[in-house]
């Protein structure tokens, strides 16, 4: 008789839960700390083995939570990060106006257009544009813009997409890292730890680029067989610049330049929203998390017969109320005293050594990320960080260490990444194409330790300059 699979994924769950609370409990924990864990836990768990029904699970959590008076209503809203919920929405809002309008399509083309063009060029504007697209918007609206026009460019020279679309997905992992506008993540921490858009500017993004330029150099070189394959059809196919704006580019139009011009003067304000907060006497990163929503505002008042479409379509409410409650069973562990116990053991252990707790955040951060969601990965890590500078550890390179971490371990594996994720679905729905699982952890492991390991380096090395805040 078959087994059923799904019986035995609920078996394990419920095992699991079981074994959380009973060595909590042995480790004298309280009985609201071992109820936060085990449901915490659970929902971890749940998210792996059944995913699809993740936001279902997170609402069974908090229903738990709130019933067992693990922690009152009123800490449960102030545990669940709304900030960041907002500023989510506001992009998602302005990143759907200039979408619809294919501005990114309209930019994109006419980088590519350039005399002389081969195989290598064309890999290295993909790569900058993927990693500097995800720079300004987040990483899974800029994949799905990059995979479009990989799709488009492998049809027209006709060439096996698959090279150009793990070097275009491994560039925007690591493009995410480079503002707080990246990665939800980015947001996250951004909100946590007092960084400022100026701090991600001046010394994530630097340092982004380097790990970029490393991550070509070994695309280029791991490859080169099939770069030499893609030359050949691209000299035979010609770069003609008028045939290919007329097969592949859209035209400029009113509608592209009204809607450049609205995002781009978003990103200055946002960019600036730190100078602007001094100025103004405002709390830190408070325009930083108003300025998306005064613009989509803006935009749902210029466009009031879209402005409804723009809420319901272009916002992903599954992915937010499921980030809103995840957010929330975080800050109950932070509310009944677990991440305390947690924080005061990883820094008994390290003895305020700060070489050891940059490492063990960045790696682990790494090495998680590569199999959990690195949203899960990075809510998980947080509240232990604040706890660490409770009791007095310089926390401030420790942001950096997770933000790098949850996003650079995301190349390692194909399901390391939201934004992999995304782009494998529409290859497959496209071309029929798979990337089997091996295939992928060949070259995601060297790029994901490579490029972990050159953070490291940095991190460790010039820890001073990352411990400074604006």
């Amino acid at each position: 008789m078959k087994k059923d699979p799904v019986g035995l994924k609920y078996l394990f769950l419920f095992l699991a839960c079981a074994s959380v609370f009973f060595f909590t409990k042995q480790a004298h924990f309280t009985f609201p700390q071992s109820v936060s864990s085990t449901i915490f836990s659970a929902s971890i768990l749940s998210t792996l083995l059944f995913w699809e029904s993740r936001v279902a699970i997170v609402f069974l959590g908090i229903s738990a939570l709130v019933i067992t008076r693990t922690i009152d209503i009123e800490h449960l809203i102030l545990s669940s990060s709304l900030e960041v919920i907002l500023f989510l929405v506001g992009m998602m809002v302005i990143v759907g106006l200039i979408r619809e309008v294919n501005f990114f399509n309209w930019v994109l083309c006419h980088l590519i257009c350039l005399k002389n063009m081969s195989a290598k060029k064309l890999i290295v504007i993909l790569c900058l544009s993927s990693a500097l697209l995800a720079c300004l918007v987040d990483e899974v609206t800029s994949i799905i813009i990059m995979t479009s026009l990989v799709f488009v460019l492998a049809d027209y020279f006709k060439v096996n997409p698959i090279p150009l679309l793990m070097m275009t997905i491994m560039s925007t992992n690591i493009g995410s890292t480079g503002t707080v506008l990246g990665n939800p993540i980015g947001i996250l921490i951004a909100t946590k730890s007092g960084l400022t858009f100026e701090d991600f500017l001046f010394r994530a993004f630097p340092l982004m680029v380097l790990v970029l330029i490393v991550t070509i150099a070994i695309l280029l070189f791991w490859y080169r067989h099939e770069i030499s394959k893609m030359d050949v059809k691209i000299k035979h196919v010609g770069t003609d610049k008028q045939v290919f704006r007329k097969s592949v580019c859209v035209p400029l139009t009113k509608d592209i330049r009204n809607e450049g011009l609205v995002f781009f003067t978003t990103l200055i304000f946002i960019a600036l929203h730190h100078r602007l907060e001094y100025m103004f006497g405002l709390p830190k990163n408070t325009l930083l998390l108003s300025i998306p929503l005064i613009s989509a505002g803006f935009i749902m008042l210029w466009r009031r017969e879209r402005a409804r479409d723009y809420i319901e379509n272009h916002v992903d409410w599954w992915t937010l109320i499921f980030f809103l409650l995840l957010f929330a069973q975080v800050g109950t562990l932070k509310y009944t005293g677990v991440t305390g116990n947690i924080s005061k053991y990883v820094a008994s252990i390290a003895d305020g050594n700060q070489f050891f707790l940059i490492s063990f955040v960045l790696w682990a951060a790494a090495i998680g990320s590569s199999i959990f969601d690195n949203v899960l990965l990075v809510s998980t890590f947080i509240p232990v960080i604040e706890a660490l500078k409770n009791i007095g550890i310089e926390t401030t390179v420790l942001w950096w260490a997770l933000l790098f971490g949850g996003c650079l371990g995301g190349n390692i594996t194909m399901v390391g990444s939201t934004a992999n994720i995304v782009a494998l679905g529409m290859l497959e729905k496209k071309d029929k194409l798979h990337i089997n699982f091996f295939q992928w952890l060949k070259i995601g492991l060297v790029v994901g330790l490579v490029s972990t390991a050159i953070v490291w380096f940095f991190l460790v090395t010039f820890k001073s300059f990352f411990s400074v805040l604006s």
